[in-house]
Parts: C-alpha cells; sequence; structure tokens
C-alpha cells in the first residue's frame, strides 16, 4: 500500500529529529551529517531502529543536505548519487530487519543557497540540483518523497518541479516559519499553503519552526486555504535555547504527545517531530495516537478564517511575561562601547545573566557621545548571551520617517522590548553640532507604536503586512520638581500605551508612594508596572556630586555618611544601601532598574545575588 492510499485510512506517524540525535552521539555541527551514509552507516542505521521501535510508520532518510551545493562545501559535490542511494539503502536494511511495514521518505533539504530572484543561482539551476538528487532518491527504492524546511517559495516550487518531472512517487513539501507566523522572506500560512497546492505537492506540510502549539495554529490555516488537502505536521521540541554553549530544546515528549492529537483532529495526516526530538518523543505520540480512537477525515471540520485561533502570532516576551505574573524583576542598564570591541560588553553581560538579571537595557548614545548601534549590541548580547534586551529608543534626532524604519529594523532582528525616551542633547555631547530636531514627543512615539505598528499599520494608515509585538517602556521621574507636570507627562504615556515605566535613581523607599498616590488622586488606580532606578554609589564623591549637582535626585543624609565612613570600603556600602533600599521598596514597585557606574557589574552582580536570596 503506497502513502496516499494509507493517508486515507488513518494518521501516520513518522519520525523525529536525525541531526539532533547524531548531534548527540558526538557528529560536530561542522561536519556533513549526510556523508555519515557513506563513513558510518551503523549511527544513522540505529537512530532509524530507534525511530521504528518508538513507533514510527515512516521514517525520512539522512539526506537533508545531500545535494550539489550543501556538499561542495565538504568537498564532496562529485558524491551526490552515491550519498543519497546509500541514505536510502540503509533505511531499507533497517526496515527489513524491523519485519515492519514502515514507508521511507527521501529527504530534500534547501540548497543552501539563494536562488533567484532573491539570488545569483538560476531557477532552472536550482531544479537541476534538486533532479540530481530526487532521481537517485526514487531510483533507490524510497517511497515517497519529502521536500522539508523550505522558505522560499520560488524553491519548494523547483524542488516540487523536479520531483514531479524525475519520479512518480508521492511528494510532500514542507515549509518552515519564524516566530511571527511568516516565512523568512514573509509569506503567510495561506500564501504558502495555496502555492504549494497548485505547484502539484502530494501533501502539503510545516516543520521545524517553533513547537507545537506554533504548527497547530499553523495548519488550522493552511487546512482552513485547502480544505481537501492532505498536511504533515512536525514540529521542533520548541524553540532552541543557548545553555552553557548547548542547544537546548525544552518541549518535553509528555507535551509532544499531548499534541499528536490535536494535530490529528486539526486534519493532519502524517505527524512526527523535528529538531530537538527524539524516539521518547515519537513513543509518547504513538501512546497517545493509539489511545484514542481516530477521526475520519472527513468528520474534521474546517474552522473559518475568523476562528482557526484565538492565539496571538506571537508571545509577549519573556520580561513584558515575568511582569505580568508578578515577579519582582531585575533589569540593568549597559551602555554599548565606544568602538569595536565587544568583549567587555558581553563579559560583563554574561555575568549578570548568571547572576539573575531578567533583562539587559541598551542604552543609546548615552550622555549624546558617539557610541555603537544601541539594535546591534541588543542583538549581540540577546544572540550570544541568552538573554532578553530592551532597546532604549530615543525620539531626539530622528524624523518621523527614521522613526518608523528604525523600529521596523529592530523588530526584524527580533528586538521586541523598547524604552522610549527623549534621550539626551547633542550640546552636551561630543558632537554639538549634530542635528537634533525630531518629530515625535516620546508619549507621541508610545501611541505610534502600540496604536499604529502593534496594529499592523504605519503613522499614515498604511498598512506595513503585519503587527509587530512590541512591549514598551517609559520614563518617569519619581521625584520631580513639578508635580502636576510629572503626573500630567505619565497619564498621556499610559494613554498612548505605554506598558511599563523605568524611574530616574531613587534612594528613599517612600518617594514611590508619594508620587503614586498623588497621580491616583487624580486619575484612578495606576496599574503599569513600575521599575524603581536604582544607581549604587561607589564613593564619598560619587555621593556628594549626584546630590548636589544632579536635579531629581536627593540621598538622604544617613546613606551619605555610612559612605564617608567606609573609606576605600565605599563600594562595598553601596551595595548594602541598594540592597537594603530595594528590599523596602518590594511593596509598591514590580522591580528595578540598575545603573552600573563605572561599568561595576561586579557590584550589580552583588546586589542581584543578595535581594534574589
Amino acid at each position: 500500500m503506497n502513502l496516499l492510499e494509507k493517508l486515507s485510512q488513518k494518521t501516520l506517524l513518522a519520525d523525529g529529529a536525525m541531526g539532533t540525535m547524531l548531534h548527540a552521539r558526538g557528529v560536530g555541527f561542522d561536519k556533513s551529517f549526510d556523508e555519515l551514509n557513506l563513513t558510518d552507516p551503523a549511527a544513522v542505521a540505529e537512530i532509524h531502529r530507534e525511530y521504528i521501535e518508538a513507533g514510527a510508520e515512516l521514517i525520512i532518510t539522512n539526506t537533508f543536505g545531500a545535494n550539489r551545493y550543501k556538499l561542495s562545501k565538504h568537498g564532496l559535490q562529485d558524491d551526490v548519487v552515491e550519498i543519497n542511494r546509500a541514505g536510502v539503502e540503509l533505511a531499507k536494511r533497517v526496515v527489513a530487519a524491523s519485519f515492519k511495514d514502515v514507508l521511507i521518505a527521501g529527504d530534500v533539504g534547501p540548497l543552501g543557497v539563494r536562488i533567484a530572484p532573491y539570488g545569483r543561482v538560476k531557477l532552472e539551476e536550482a531544479r537541476e540540483a534538486f533532479a540530481e538528487q530526487i532521481k537517485a532518491l526514487a531510483e533507490a527504492g524510497a517511497d515517497l518523497i519529502v521536500i522539508e524546511t523550505m522558505s522560499d517559495l520560488y524553491e519548494i516550487k523547483e524542488a516540487i518541479t523536479a520531483a514531479k518531472e524525475n519520479c512518480s512517487l508521492p511528494v510532500v513539501a514542507s515549509v518552515t516559519f519564524t516566530r511571527d507566523d511568516r516565512t523568512l522572506l514573509g509569506d503567510d500560512p495561506i500564501k504558502v499553503a495555496r502555492r504549494i497546492s497548485e505547484a502539484g505537492a502530494d501533501v502539503i506540510g510545516v516543520n521545524c519552526s517553533g513547537g507545537p502549539s506554533q504548527l497547530l495554529r499553523i495548519l488550522k490555516q493552511m487546512r482552513q486555504t485547502v480544505p481537501n488537502g492532505k498536511f504533515w505536521v512536525k514540529p521542533n521540541a520548541g524553540w532552541p535555547q543557548q545553555v552553557s554553549g548547548r542547544i537546548m530544546y525544552p518541549a518535553d515528549a509528555d507535551y509532544f504527545g499531548e499534541y499528536a492529537l490535536s494535530f490529528r483532529e486539526a486534519g493532519a495526516n502524517i505527524v512526527g517531530g523535528c529538531c530537538g526530538t527524539t524516539p521518547h518523543h515519537i513513543a509518547a505520540m504513538k501512546k497517545v495516537l493509539d489511545s484514542a480512537p481516530a477521526i475520519p477525515v472527513t468528520d474534521i471540520t474546517v474552522l473559518p478564517v475568523d476562528e482557526i485561533s484565538a492565539e496571538p502570532a506571537e508571545l509577549p516576551t519573556q520580561f513584558a511575561q515575568k511582569l505580568a505574573s508578578g515577579k519582582f524583576c531585575i533589569s540593568v542598564e549597559m551602555d554599548p562601547p565606544r568602538g569595536l570591541s565587544t568583549h567587555k560588553l558581553l563579559a560583563g553581560a554574561s555575568l549578570l545573566h548568571d547572576s539573575g538579571a531578567d533583562v539587559i537595557n541598551v542604552a543609546d548614545s548615552p550622555m549624546a557621545r558617539m557610541r555603537m548601534s544601541a539594535w546591534a549590541v541588543c542583538d549581540v548580547v540577546q544572540r550570544q548571551i541568552g538573554v532578553e534586551t530592551t532597546l532604549h529608543f530615543p525620539t531626539r534626532g530622528r524624523n518621523l520617517l527614521r522613526v518608523q524604519g528604525d523600529l521596523l529594523a529592530a523588530h526584524a532582528i527580533g528586538l521586541r522590548n523598547v524604552f522610549v525616551v527623549m534621550g539626551d542633547p547633542t550640546s552636551i555631547g561630543d558632537y554639538p553640532e549634530a542635528t537634533d530636531n525630531y518629530d515625535l514627543v516620546p508619549s507621541g512615539l508610545i501611541k505610534l507604536i502600540k496604536q499604529g505598528f502593534n496594529m499592523g499599520v504605519d503613522h499614515s494608515g498604511t498598512s506595513i503586512g503585519q503587527p509587530t509585538n512590541f512591549f514598551v517602556g517609559a520614563a518617569l521621574n519619581l521625584c520631580p520638581q513639578d508635580v502636576d507636570a510629572e503626573i500630567k507627562n505619565l497619564h498621556r504615556k499610559i494613554k498612548a500605551g505605554a506598558d511599563f515605566f523605568l524611574t530616574q535613581p531613587i534612594y528613599r523607599p517612600d518617594d514611590g508612594p508619594k508620587l503614586i498616590e498623588a497621580y491616583e488622586a487624580k486619575h484612578g488606580k495606576l496599574d503599569k508596572p513600575i521599575l524603581a532606578g536604582i544607581l549604587p554609589l561607589v564613593s564619598t564623591k560619587h555621593a556628594n556630586f549626584l546630590h548636589n549637582e544632579v536635579p531629581g535626585i536627593f540621598i538622604p543624609d544617613e546613606a551619605r555618611r555610612r559612605i564617608e565612613a567606609a573609606g576605600e570600603g565605599a563600594a562595598k556600602v553601596g551595595v548594602e544601601l541598594a540592597v537594603e533600599l530595594i528590599q523596602s521598596i518590594k511593596s509598591w514597585a514590580n522591580g528595578v532598574y540598575i545603573m552600573p557606574q563605572f561599568h561595576r557589574y561586579d557590584m550589580v552582580s552583588e546586589i542581584i545575588v543578595a535581594v534574589k536570596e
């Protein structure tokens, strides 16, 4: 019985990740996994066997990267046919030895190069490369062809065409999506499903991407678009995370098992796992599928578009979720470097993350001095350290066009937390002659983000294609000279949509309640999270400067006396004072915003550890 006949009778269970399992056996990501079909077939065969024993009814050959372009990176471009044949043949041997009815899918991944119109490889060249690999898989005896983890609709169309022209096997065509339910090239599930169907694929697929929750959402949209189609779903075990230099996936086997039934009920004909999944995940899916009676495809309801899912396209940031859960959050400010090197910055960010900081705030040109772009620093910190960042986004020096372009750029590189401020005037910095103009005040920019971009439109009301998902913070001064003016500004920012507030440094625990009470007397309950500014003192000179020369900062006499009495141990006392202050404001603050002086990240680390004990 071939694939399509089987799919008319039941939902098939496919295998899980091959690369994850090979890497766990010590194969580095810099190696060609496909070459192992020739050099270590026993390792590949053992993984196939484990998946079959776990209950997989369909296994995928170890040929994901076995095309001429990817193999050329390892000097193996002349071995395309041999590697693909070997991948099918060893899978067939394992299936024969299992005495089970298991289908073998010849695996075809992306070429690893950009094709026209987004790259230099011509469409006919791409089709030729796919044809070379697919012919080898088909001639070796594969039962079907799986074209997977694609993100370019031009590329997947060429792969499908190559398969249809060079073999008579059923073809699965599967696409991967980013966190915002779009491909890397911006295509949504509805367009993807329609294009794959029109290209002639027998089964429409979604794989890799995020975890089961996201792919269930995408599956429902695809099936609504092509209600009579057949569907393949293989999610990752959640979004990958870097832990101590290792790539880890959070979704465990039991969680996958629960979703197997949801996939089947939503109309999936083939389910399995992708990156991060193991035979344990497949066994859990098998157990759940076997325990519940199958639903005939004809009885599965196709939901209308507006009932597909109430879930947002993208989850709130971790920082937003922590604040919403009531956790006392710790945010730490870091300044971008004044040159090219990020080594010291990354070392500091790593220390803060390890100590327990929830989010790193990256200032944008503090004191109007030339520094590396705050976007770049946020991106580097998030990728290399694995901690969320908050991008400081000044309105000063940006006209309306640049503001909106910069927001799109920040979102495109994965930045979601933004802190809107006016920004320091250029007159105090290195380039006083630099343009200082702006079109928006902070409350206007907050409104543009929350009521415009997060709704999918720009300032003019023109669609930006899809909504952004920014979590927006604003500044608050708890010790203003003009209380009425500060309350007016605070109310304006709240009406514009601000999600949270970061305050100027405070040194008295009752500074917060005074302003909050004054605000609530005029406007009702203040229900936005407030992270109180904490600026640790490092010396007597430092304390006196802040107290006497920085507007809005008042340091109690007792605190200054303790710092002065400490002498060379002033920094240690500064840590103690900060910890005492933080403990005393937990009744009204939702967290703290710590501003290290003179890059004393070691002091901040001590404060965080002490507060979290």
